[in-house]
């Protein structure tokens, strides 16, 4: 159950910065971060191993929770979380699109090491965003975000949009790998809801 908590706190985590990013222009570089990497560690161990540690989930965690107790501040961060849950199905099932992602995500992981670390991040969010485009954008349901028009318009934030989407879709397929799916959700809210508490406080 603890994996399938902090997978789907990434997605939330995801959805949560997308919605932020649409919206206010600014997110949270160090909970975006871990989330970019996570695309990077296709063959990691474990949930943990993935983001690098609960502590980098924190604000996924946060934001589960409140869904979870019914909070509707979350409303938006919500519908784009269900839309990559859905999403992750048809991901999974095309398995060719599976092979030009990983493949050109391990190219992406490897770009300039020496680059200081703010512009590595942006070159590499900035191909992760073409590659969004080149193949996520093409399956159905159709993620839309929804947000202010300036900041919709502006290269450098869509680009960080679109790689959080592709890191919400990841810890998607990795929620559903671990055994989650909509009886898990439907059913098994009370216990998530325990061990997302668990995990927040520990």
């Amino acid at each position: 159950m603890s994996g399938q908590v902090l997978a789907l706190a990434g997605v939330f985590q995801a959805a949560e910065l997308v919605r932020q990013a649409a919206n206010h222009g600014t997110w949270s570089g160090y909970a975006a971060e871990p989330l970019m990497d996570s695309l990077f560690r296709l063959e990691a161990d474990s949930a943990l191993d993935v983001y690098g540690g609960k502590e980098h989930l924190h604000l996924g965690l946060e934001t589960l929770l409140g869904v979870l107790n019914g909070d509707r501040e979350h409303g938006e961060t919500l519908q784009l979380a269900v839309g990559l849950l859905q999403l992750q199905g048809q991901f999974r099932r095309d398995q060719g699109m599976q092979e030009k992602v990983g493949e050109a995500l391990e190219s992406i992981s490897k770009i300039d090491p020496e680059a200081p670390e703010y512009e590595r991040r942006d070159v590499q969010a900035r191909r992760i965003a073409r590659l969004y485009q080149e193949t996520i954008s093409h399956l159905a349901p159709r993620i839309v975000v929804h947000g202010k028009p300036n900041y919709l318009q502006n290269s450098h934030i869509v680009s960080w949009i679109r790689t959080l989407l592709f890191a919400g879709l990841r810890s998607a397929v990795l929620w559903s790998q671990l055994g989650g799916g909509r009886f898990s959700l439907l059913f098994g809210r009370r216990r998530m809801l325990a061990e997302t508490s668990r995990i927040l406080e520990g």
